[in-house]
């Protein structure tokens, strides 16, 4: 991997009092990808005097440098989804645990009623429709706050390094649907092509973490953002195909809702609870309207401000620090919070705390309420030779490793898009086999796609089933031909400067 270098020359004294008789030293530090532009952190190297010049009496040379911002909210959101996956993966083992219980207590008890009834009035939906339609728009919500900070402050703001994985998940989204509708061309199982579109983004970054650093960032980055887009895709998918009846009034009042989060963030308004009152008028428009209402948490999120705050402002918290030191007082402390909270675009603090409850809580129940499916041999015999499932296996497994790899190379061989850092094409297929683990959304897809329990029931097999497969063969391939293939982009080091003479700050056999 080549390495990227940062060159620190020191003329003068050494802070401390010790002088300096260097001319020119070099401090490396390895990078795998082009950081993105944006805000800086400062880092405090150490510069270890070089082995040709005596090094003089005296402490070490501390010098501080700006160190490019590695997104650490993109790292805390791949940390979260790699959590996660680990319980979804236990809630989906205990789910078809007790769904093949004797009794039925599994179907008897997601479909509880339960609600709120005010009077004559109310809402009343079985315990499985709560966790779809209620928790769910948590789910979407945060899906839908990620999509807007990566597009106004992250990874998807560069227009060039969002066409590759862009491409590729409009190649996993396309490829799946027409193999799908190839198996199943016509009658009540055709509904079902939406199913295999989607990518699991918990599962997805849990497989990855298996891998630990053998897994290029650059890979996680390219598919956590063909993932985003994915998402956006699939939601469109719903929105539009998956809707029966609409009601005009409530599809009214969604615009102005709408209208108004967008007047909110237009306004800049910081705080949360304003675009939380807002959020829940929008679910239950929604829901009236015959939409599904886990459209609205993605509204919500994608109408959340995201935007960072001048940093000239973040000057007034020392004002703020100040006065309370010299003079502790509840207002004063009440103000100093306030001013903190402000200078926090809402988004990052809406998915700091939505997001973990998300992960950990609301995905976990989902695939509890909704992976359980009975497999007695008669179920697993017809589901072998149904088209239905056979057509989600083929669409997740085959259609998201030839559509995502093809799109995506065809952005980069004619130089539509770029990506950074040295990712080789085995990387990229085996990424978009992975791309192939379709859970949350699939299960959720299915739900509104069939009616008949017969062809749900297949429906998740089948979604089970590729699943695992796409799973086990895209690890396969990252495994064994990952670091074989040729490079499918320029390894410029990471910010463009050359490769420089090793020095005793690295060991020139650890190089390659």
């Amino acid at each position: 991997m080549r390495r990227s270098s940062t060159a620190l020359a020191r003329t003068g004294p050494v802070a401390g009092g010790a002088p300096a008789s260097w001319g020119r030293g070099v401090v490396r530090r390895r990078s795998q990808h082009r950081p993105p532009a944006g805000p800086t952190r400062e880092a405090t190297l150490t510069a270890q005097p070089t082995t040709a010049l005596p090094a003089r009496p005296g402490p070490q040379a501390r010098v501080t440098v700006p160190v490019p911002y590695v997104a650490q909210p993109l790292r805390r959101f791949l940390a979260t989804e790699s959590g996660s996956a680990s319980l979804l993966l236990a809630a989906t083992v205990l789910a078809l645990v007790w769904a093949n219980l004797p009794g039925g207590s599994y179907d008897a008890f997601w479909h509880t009623e339960a609600g709120v009834v005010v009077g004559d009035g109310g809402l009343t939906m079985s315990l499985q429709h709560w966790v779809n339609d209620g928790l769910m728009a948590l789910f979407f919500l945060a899906v839908g706050l990620e999509i807007s900070r990566e597009v106004t402050v992250g990874e998807l703001r560069d227009p060039r390094a969002v066409v590759v994985p862009a491409l590729g998940a409009l190649g996993g989204l396309a490829l799946p649907a027409l193999l799908y509708l190839l198996v199943n061309p016509t009658g009540p199982a055709a509904a079902g092509w939406g199913i295999p579109m989607s990518t699991d983004t918990a599962f997805l970054v849990g497989v990855l973490a298996l891998f630990g650093p053998r897994c290029p960032d650059q890979l996680r980055l390219f598919l956590l953002t063909l993932a985003i887009v994915d998402d956006i895709g699939a939601v469109a998918v719903m929105a539009i195909f998956y809707t029966d009846e609409v009601s005009v009034p409530a599809l009214v009042a969604c615009g102005v809702l709408v209208a108004v989060l967008a007047g909110m963030r237009w306004a800049r308004v910081w705080q949360l609870p304003p675009y939380v009152l807002v959020g829940l008028a929008l679910w239950g428009a929604v829901l009236a309207s015959g939409v599904h209402p886990t459209l609205a948490g993605v509204l919500v999120g994608v109408l959340v401000p995201a935007a960072r705050v001048d940093p000239s402002q973040r000057e007034r918290l020392r004002l703020y620090g100040r006065a309370l030191a010299e003079h502790a007082s509840p207002q004063r402390a009440r103000l100093a919070t306030t001013a903190v909270r402000a200078t926090i675009p809402a988004n990052d603090r809406l998915q700091a705390a939505l997001h973990p409850v998300s992960a950990f809580v609301v995905v976990p129940l989902f695939g509890l309420a909704n992976a359980g499916v009975e497999l007695t041999g008669p179920v697993l015999r017809a589901a072998a030779t149904s088209p239905v499932t056979l057509g989600i296996v083929l669409a997740l497994v085959v259609g998201n490793a030839i559509g995502i790899s093809v799109a995506a190379g065809v952005a980069l061989r004619t130089g539509m898009g770029h990506l950074s850092g040295t990712l080789r094409y085995g990387h990229l297929v085996g990424g978009a086999m992975l791309a192939g683990i379709g859970f949350t959304i699939s299960l959720f897809i299915t739900d509104l796609a069939f009616d008949d329990p017969v062809l749900r029931d297949e429906a998740k097999i089948g979604v089970l089933a590729g699943s695992l497969l796409a799973a086990v063969l895209g690890s396969l391939v990252l495994r064994y031909l990952g670091e074989r293939l040729p490079l499918c982009t320029v390894d410029d080091g990471g910010n463009g400067l050359p490769d420089l003479p090793s020095g005793p700050w690295e060991d020139p056999t650890t190089t390659r």
